[in-house]
């Protein structure tokens, strides 16, 4: 089954021909990062602009370098949830359209369940059940993947995303966003116990997460030392972060797979390409026997075969949308929707 699936879910325009879940056929990101950076953050209307200027030119590349015309294609597939609310229904309402023009079938996927996914391109082999651990911009979640297209929620955030206390942090030190890449490099020349930094647990859930204080922690250090007139080791600083963060995600990750006697743990979001987490989780996974399964750098980032691949499944689970598909700023990836319509409300 050959599945067009598109990704607008923040600032990356992406088209994908997927074939049967596990085979790339073609895959195009148009990224807006340039852009943005000069404004700190993404600016939701500017990406929503570029989304509109970009998808159309995508789409057509895809098919072009995968050799296919729209003809050829089994299904069309689109990030409907979670993600910026107006990028989201570019992406949404372009695919409704391609899909009723085309008269082929229309497949909504979650965003967070395309970045698993990404492993089942990346290792063929790769199956539920597992655990997941999921670090992006905007999401850190453990989930259980029951299968393809089932997922409960053992752990998540409460406050900040892993990710978006990177670039807080990074902001704050100076650096260029994003922000996760910078301190990754710095980390690298500093010392990681140069500064005690905050691991906030969460009172009777002992794997959610909270990333505010760490962030604010940092924040609260560079103030001060700004206001003394003292020279602040940005290295050692986001060596010393970085290594806090590291921790407390492999801290609760190999913690809940313990408890729940799962030795097979995958990794997947945009802070699934830091260097640390990603020795730390080899590290540990070897010693305590687990099989873990990292996606290529190339995966970690948003992209459109992610979805084709996670929407094949959920094909296969019979969860189909129809022309009344919206879109959603906060769905949390454990939604039910066994074999029915995608119209329920995203």
């Amino acid at each position: 089954m050959r599945i067009l699936a598109i990704e607008s879910s923040c600032d990356e325009t992406a088209a994908a021909l997927v074939q049967d879940g596990r085979t790339v056929l073609s895959s195009l990101v148009n990224s807006q990062v340039a852009e943005h950076a000069q404004y700190g953050g993404v600016v939701p209307e500017i990406a929503s602009r570029r989304h509109i200027e970009n998808i159309g030119g995508l789409v057509r590349g895809a098919l072009e370098q995968a050799e296919m015309t729209l003809s050829e294609v089994d299904a069309v597939a689109v990030t409907c949830c979670p993600g910026l609310i107006g990028a989201l229904l570019v992406g949404v309402n372009f695919a409704k359209g391609l899909a009723y023009a085309a008269n082929k079938p229309l497949i909504g996927v979650h965003h967070i369940r395309g970045h698993i996914a990404a492993n089942y391109i990346a290792y063929p082999e790769l199956k539920p059940p597992f655990f997941a651990l999921v670090v992006s911009g905007g999401h850190t979640v453990i989930t259980r993947v029951k299968d393809y297209a089932k997922f409960e929620i053992i752990g998540t955030t409460r406050d900040d995303a892993a990710g978006e206390a990177f670039d807080k942090a990074a902001r704050v030190l100076g650096f260029p966003y994003p922000g996760g890449v910078y301190i990754d490099k710095a980390a690298q020349r500093g010392n990681p116990h140069a500064y005690a930094l905050p691991m906030p647990v969460i009172d009777g859930h002992p794997y959610d997460f909270s990333f505010s204080g760490l962030k604010t922690a940092v924040i609260n250090l560079a103030h001060k030392a700004e206001q003394k007139g003292e020279t602040l080791d940005a290295n050692d600083l986001a060596a010393s972060f970085q290594h806090t963060a590291v921790t407390m995600l492999c801290n609760r990750f190999f913690a809940a797979a313990q408890q729940y006697g799962e030795k097979k743990l995958v990794l997947a979001g945009g802070v699934a390409a830091n260097s640390e987490l990603r020795k730390e989780l080899e590290k540990r996974a070897e010693a305590g026997g687990y099989e873990l399964f990292i996606p290529p750098l190339a995966l970690c980032v948003d992209n459109a075969a992610m979805i084709g691949s996670q929407a094949y499944y959920e094909f296969l689970a019979g969860n189909l949308a129809d022309n009344t598909l919206n879109g959603s700023a906060y769905l949390s990836i454990d939604y039910v929707n066994e074999g029915k319509s995608s119209k329920v409300n995203f």
